[in-house]
């Protein structure tokens, strides 16, 4: 789709059509798309649980306060930020050793930098990059997601230690956002809210 009409086309929709079946192979191409997403240092915090069955779903839909939404989608995704990510900088960067990209000596480098700049930082600052890098990734699904014909709506409305027990999520990793996934039912669309004007949210210097 072109990107104009993407981001007009995509919706957080709050209801979607019941009964439409998705797949691992649904997913997996909206997956590789988000392989591609931004990430602070090519760290890769973020981390996806998908829920296809409708067991589990509905499980899913009580740690969300019975949200309809969550029973109607065909899915429903967690996106974690691992927060600490940056222990992962060895397994990440081996390929470029190699390839010859950089040397031993190099990736021992960028294992101190990544290791020293997360730790200095401490825990707070972890779990806010986490965050972060999750959020971007889950922005990126949502745009792949509407590219190939499914809609989408990010949620917060969920709690956080039902969910955590549910999918035995450690506590190195933050749950970012939940995201339904499935087919909207149009007919029960409201509006698009009001949107600022540029001007009410950009500033020049």
């Amino acid at each position: 789709m072109e990107f104009t009409k993407l981001i007009d086309k995509r919706r957080s929709a709050n209801n979607f059509i019941q009964g439409v079946h998705m797949t691992e192979d649904d997913i997996r191409p909206i997956l590789e798309d988000v392989k591609l997403a931004p990430s602070a240092f090519n760290l890769q915090h973020a981390e996806y649980i998908i829920v296809l069955d409708e067991e589990m779903k509905e499980k899913v839909r009580e740690a969300a306060f019975g949200q309809y939404k969550v029973h109607s989608a065909s899915g429903v995704i967690l996106i974690l930020g691992d927060k600490e990510a940056y222990k992962q900088t060895a397994h990440i960067s081996q390929g470029m050793v190699d390839l010859g990209i950089i040397t031993d000596y190099e990736l021992e480098s960028l294992i101190n930098d990544n290791t020293n700049f997360y730790e200095e930082r401490g825990d707070d600052f972890m779990k806010e990059d986490a965050i972060r890098n999750a959020s971007l990734s889950a922005m990126l699904f949502m745009l792949a997601a509407k590219n190939r014909g499914w809609d989408t709506c990010p949620m917060i409305g969920f709690d956080q230690e039902k969910m955590r027990a549910l999918f035995n999520v450690p506590e190195t990793h933050e749950i970012a956002l939940m995201i339904t996934i499935g087919k909207e039912k149009e007919s029960s669309r409201h509006l698009r809210g009001y949107r600022k004007p540029v001007e009410e949210f950009a500033t020049y210097y």
